[in-house]
């Protein structure tokens, strides 16, 4: 990816091409590095022009730049644990796309999810956390209860829902981005990351025309969480 390359200068099918150009380049284990260097370093020093915001989870194995093979001022990076969302997502998000222009929101979930299995036990056994883990649950809570309510069983499908119901949640919060999504200036899409291979796959889109492919099947007592 070139260095000019920036949220005004792409769509938000180009940008999402560009992140899975990205990843497969880190599936295959030749990542290009790029805007990485003094001269990237640089130029961002007086302005950025990311061309995706991308609200994922906190868990360190989820480095978006890594995964993704991207560099300084490349993308718009937002992470919360379970990427659960406030209000200062929400103003994270809209600041990315109203202000810095960028065609394209990713919520980015992943199998082995912490946040998500913590939620789940929660539900299910009535434990509780401590402190400000407890609001974390309570924000993932929602997704936890549709997929039990859909009979889901296996990590893949709650993942999944947590991914659609944060998709939704932004789209339904943010009047801001809804109206970019329904001018075609920006699309929100919902990917699943595996931590094993490193590969994403889509689970959700809006303002893109992407297949949301199944979860992969989960064999019974294969659940990791």
């Amino acid at each position: 990816m070139s260095d000019d390359i920036s949220g005004g200068l792409v769509g938000p099918r180009e940008a999402f091409d560009l992140l899975l150009s990205g990843n497969q380049r880190f599936i295959d284990g030749a990542p290009e590095h790029p805007n990485q260097d003094a001269v990237r370093r640089a130029g961002t020093v007086t302005a950025q022009h990311p061309y995706a915001v991308l609200l994922g989870c906190s868990d360190s194995r989820l480095a978006a730049e890594i995964i993704f093979d991207q560099g300084l001022g490349d993308l718009f990076v937002v992470r919360t644990a379970g990427h659960a969302v406030g209000a200062e997502v929400l103003g994270s998000v809209e600041y990315g796309t109203s202000v810095l222009g960028c065609p394209l929101v990713v919520v980015l979930g992943h199998d082995a999810c912490g946040a998500v299995a913590a939620t789940r036990a929660a539900v299910e056994n009535g434990t509780t956390a401590q402190g400000y883990v407890r609001d974390v649950i309570e924000r993932v809570t929602p997704s936890v209860l549709a997929a039990r309510a859909a009979g889901v069983s296996g990590d893949d499908g709650f993942i999944d829902t947590h991914v659609r119901y944060t998709v939704d949640l932004i789209m339904e919060r943010s009047r801001e981005l809804a109206d970019q999504v329904d001018s075609g200036r920006t699309a929100v899409v919902g990917l699943s990351y595996r931590l094993a291979e490193g590969s994403v796959r889509p689970v959700t889109s809006r303002g893109l025309d992407l297949p949301s492919a199944p979860a992969p099947a989960t064999a019974p007592g294969s659940d990791n969480l």
